[in-house]
């Protein structure tokens, strides 16, 4: 950290900077595989956030990586791209419902702020609506936990709604009058800080039907859930079909891509916007990406990881509760948050993540985590026993845990602006 320090800023920045987190939490990690992590210290965790997500049948899974190494060994990033590029979007038009082109490129923020330009492009139109305090990605119109470096034309067409709400969306909807290009949304209700929830089918239905009758683009953020819910687009379980849906994190299990898919109505659009980046085509992720499709269709990766989430949330409500804590399990149990009870200041949460760690387990106290394919019911086993002592800990020095001072700003932010 403190080379770091000296050459970047604040020694890290970003989702992966420890600077929520209790302090003992490691900012740098020497290696991965399956579903463990060992940090610079040479310390071994069963890891319970998978890189925040994109690890989804385990660090390093053979198969996947094989497949990353034969397209290394022929050629990456090149003047054009490999024919991977073709086996990958066939791959996820394929797997996805909806979809009927494919386009990639790296990161989440990526493919929703070109989601927002197909929209856009489509309709001939500039307002987009996007749920108060939902997290997209990281460029000016999608930031609303902080002002710093923008400037108020960067939101200038962005109106916000009550994820969940009818009316909200509906008064959303008549703001935006006859200048709506597309409603974005998350397949569930997944902030920091904060339960997470399902939708409404009928707050679905309703965003389906007021881009029908309008003719904007509905918009699925399936960045984080992606393939984690569902083999399909993460809404179709409820019986909605967007026209763009965003995807990254688990589609290359771990490698850096990401995708936007596209009904045939927007297709004219997508090929019209400007959409491009050095490495945006470079075959060994796309590779990784045909493997991990390949798996997602014939493995059973995804009863696998909901079952291991059940087990563990199973028994960490009863080892709770037998030390005398309450927690909120909420979200699918693959990929869950878990808050306690009586806890507004996350004390308790931040004390006893700081427990489980100690004990090798890496758990977070104010985001969702994910499981990953990898782990068995004897990690699951073994995380209890840890996590049972963490309680126990937690337990002995209850009264005398103080809250973390330098969290305490951004809960009330939160909190403020879901009033």
């Amino acid at each position: 950290m403190e080379r770091a320090r000296a050459v970047i800023p604040n020694g890290m920045y970003g989702h992966e900077s420890v600077g929520l987190l209790p302090e003992g939490y490691p900012q740098f990690f020497a290696k991965a595989r399956g579903a463990r992590l060992w940090d610079a210290d040479g310390n071994e965790y069963i890891d319970y956030m998978c890189a925040f997500g994109p690890n989804l049948f385990g660090y390093g899974q053979p198969e996947i990586e094989a497949a990353a190494d034969a397209q290394r060994a022929l050629g990456d990033t090149m003047t054009g791209p490999a024919e991977a590029m073709i086996a990958f979007a066939e791959a996820m038009v394929a797997q996805v419902s909806h979809a009927d082109w494919a386009m990639f490129c790296k990161n989440g923020t990526d493919a929703t702020s070109m989601a927002i330009a197909t929209a856009r492009a489509h309709t001939g139109r500039g307002k987009i609506l996007v749920g108060r305090g939902a997290y997209h990605g990281a460029s000016g119109w999608a930031t609303q936990r902080s002002s710093r470096g923008l400037m108020p034309e960067d939101k200038a067409h962005v109106i916000h709604f009550r994820y969940n709400d009818a009316e909200s969306l509906a008064d959303a909807a008549r703001q935006a009058g006859d200048d709506l290009a597309g409603i974005l949304v998350t397949p569930f209700r997944h902030e920091i800080f904060q339960d997470q929830f399902l939708p409404d089918p009928e707050f679905l239905q309703l965003a389906r039907q007021i881009c029908d009758r309008t003719e904007a683009l509905l918009i699925v953020d399936d960045v984080r859930a992606g393939f984690r819910l569902d083999r399909d687009c993460s809404i179709e379980q409820f019986g909605v079909s967007p026209d763009l849906s965003c995807w990254g994190k688990a589609i290359a299990n771990g490698q850096p891509i990401s995708a936007l898919l596209g009904v045939e109505k927007a297709r004219q659009a997508a090929g019209s916007i400007v959409a491009t980046g050095s490495f945006w085509f470079s075959a060994v992720p796309m590779a990784a990406g045909v493997a991990t499709m390949r798996k997602i269709r014939e493995t059973d990766y995804l009863e696998h990881t909901i079952a291991m989430g059940q087990a563990l949330r199973d028994g960490l409500q009863q080892q709770a509760a037998a030390h005398g804590f309450t927690l909120r399990q909420t979200g699918p149990a693959q990929m869950p948050q878990i808050l306690f009870e009586e806890d507004p200041d996350f004390r308790l949460g931040y004390a006893w993540v700081v427990e489980a760690l100690d004990r090798g387990v890496y758990l977070s106290p104010y985001h969702n985590m994910f499981l990953c394919a990898a782990l068995t019911e004897a990690d699951i086993r073994l995380t209890l026993d840890r996590t049972d002592d963490a309680f126990a800990a937690l337990k002995a020095k209850r009264d005398t845990v103080r809250p973390l001072e330098k969290i305490q700003p951004l809960v009330a932010a939160i909190r403020a602006a879901n009033r």
